[in-house]
């Protein structure tokens, strides 16, 4: 039984290609918080409905749009409140996630 906190990362910082561009922004001390923390990877734009890649997008007020204008709102909250929905699953109570992100935080 795994008795380590359970901590809610990223995925793009796992390894996994879902930023934007297709890329990810894997960090070289993901093993070492593999011994002290079960990693809980999640994307929220991917878990939204959004495709790898896709456009760049950043907020323009209360709404989120890409750089061609399209409308993407809708689809970063649904990956928020699934995001939330798989941290109470999991019990997480820490999270790491990417800054500069306009799902994931700005810093």
């Amino acid at each position: 039984m795994n008795k380590k906190p359970k901590l809610l990362i990223s995925e793009c910082l796992f390894g996994v290609p879902c930023r934007y561009d297709g890329k990810d922004n894997y960090i070289e001390t993901i093993e070492a918080l593999k011994e002290y923390y079960e990693l809980v990877p999640v994307c929220p734009e991917v878990l939204g409905g959004l495709s790898t890649p896709r456009d760049p997008a950043e907020r323009q007020g209360k709404r989120i749009c890409t750089a061609n204008g399209a409308d993407v709102t809708d689809e970063f909250v649904r990956g928020a409140q699934l995001t939330v929905d798989i941290a109470l699953k999991y019990g997480c109570k820490q999270a790491l996630m990417k800054a500069k992100s306009p799902s994931c935080g700005y810093k």
